[in-house]
């Protein structure tokens, strides 16, 4: 079995579409960690808020299928592909870390670099997996954490239940 991190976030009904990716990901993988959700600005553009967090669950499944699983995912919340990254949306999921592969070859790009140049994406990672050592660093994942600016990127917790 393989330890899977995905990153999750929505700006557009982002409560409907979270509840939506995180049942789906359950039918999918069984038993899900979940951080906390965390609302943020957007970046990079204007916009409503972003809600986000990171869910952790074990698999067989390879990279590319996971992969498939999260276009299918994007594809019931009606995302639309190769529209301007930084623009409203109504989810988004990524592959952050599958184990402890290092990939670059479409479409598996782990471990994700949004790791380490995001709040949003570090805290919630950090607060599941403090002891996971990031595969091209080498460091834990609480100590990125620790390092990190907080004041560039603010992020409050929202008692969001999942």
């Amino acid at each position: 079995m393989t330890r899977v991190y995905l990153g999750l976030g929505s700006n557009i009904a982002p409560e409907k579409n979270l509840a939506m990716a995180v049942q789906e990901l359950r039918a999918s993988y069984g038993e899900l960690e979940l951080s906390a959700v965390y609302r943020n600005a957007p970046i990079g553009f204007d916009g409503d808020d972003f809600l986000n967090l990171v869910v952790g669950f074990d698999t067989d499944d390879s990279p590319q299928a996971i992969c498939r699983q999260i276009d299918r995912i994007h594809d019931i919340a009606g995302r639309q592909r190769g529209h301007d990254q930084w623009a409203s949306r109504p989810l988004d999921v990524d592959l952050l870390l599958y184990d402890s592969l290092v990939c670059d070859e479409r479409p598996v790009h782990v471990p994700r670099e949004d790791i380490l140049e995001y709040s949003f994406v570090l805290r919630p990672l950090a607060e599941l997996a403090p002891d996971f050592k990031h595969p091209v660093t080498g460091k834990r994942l609480a100590e990125h954490w620790r390092e990190f600016d907080h004041s560039g990127h603010p992020l409050n917790e929202v008692p969001l239940v999942l």
